[in-house]
């Protein structure tokens, strides 16, 4: 029996990678090792950019492929931080804490699936709808590592701040506003659109330049400026259509006259 190899095995087992790290993440929040679980999580989420890039350099990008992202994103990217949440703070409040700390991953899912059944190529897009899942999680993981377990929020504040972040990162994945993808280091991609290309560069030197303390703000700055540009354009649609509809009940006016 021959067992045929192709080369979307090699995006295939990047993914594998991912969904590993997710469940090493799992093991190690499992034993309160926190530090180690973000960590693992951070490595999942490389290799969950990594899988796609090879893909397209191989062009061996596939249904399977999609279908594979999707499941292993689930765990990493849902689960591990979901239960990361529930075991940090949303314990101590019993079945309500169970559901606050399961809504990430939940939330997450619905994400995956909305995304799936939408998918029309396997070519980079400007924009996505929704907080893509990968992004929600290093929301979530970022603030608990580097502002929650620390001194930098007063504890008076650490509790609403929690159920503010699990929350707005929540709503954001199954939102139907647009966030932009993670532009490509590709003269193409920098032509297409200069201006996210270098703000998602400046994000990235700033969070290695910070050890990790600028991942949360930078996530936080992605998230609203989406949402304000999204407000931004369902305005200036609406005030478009009411002058429209204005203009035509004016000239339907000045025919009657």
């Amino acid at each position: 029996m021959k067992i045929r190899i192709t080369r979307s095995i090699v995006p295939n087992l990047f993914t594998l990678v991912n969904l590993f790290m997710g469940f090493t993440a799992i093991v190690y929040i499992a034993n309160d090792d926190y530090r180690t679980a973000v960590l693992c999580i951070f490595v999942a989420a490389l290799f969950d950019m990594l899988d796609g890039v090879v893909a397209r350099i191989l062009r061996s990008a596939s249904e399977f492929g999609v279908e594979l992202d999707s499941l292993c994103d689930a765990v990493s990217f849902g689960i591990a931080p979901a239960y990361l949440s529930y075991k940090v703070f949303f314990y101590q409040y019993g079945e309500i804490g169970i559901l606050f700390g399961a809504l990430p991953a939940l939330t997450g899912v619905v994400r995956l699936a909305r995304f799936n059944v939408q998918v029309s190529g396997f070519e980079d897009k400007l924009y996505f709808t929704g907080l893509p899942i990968p992004g929600g999680a290093l929301t979530l993981i970022s603030f608990i590592l580097f502002f929650y377990l620390t001194d930098i929020i007063h504890i008076e504040y650490k509790g609403i701040s929690f159920f503010a972040v699990t929350l707005v990162t929540s709503l954001a994945m199954v939102s139907k506003i647009k966030f932009n993808n993670i532009p490509r280091p590709s003269k193409r991609a920098i032509k297409q659109n200069p201006v996210v290309f270098a703000i998602f560069l400046v994000g990235v030197i700033l969070s290695i330049i910070s050890k990790g303390y600028f991942i949360f703000p930078f996530m936080v700055f992605y998230i609203f400026a989406s949402v304000i540009r999204y407000v931004y354009h369902r305005i200036k649609t609406i005030r478009q259509s009411s002058s429209e509809l204005d203009d035509i009940e004016e000239d339907e006016s000045i025919s009657q006259d």
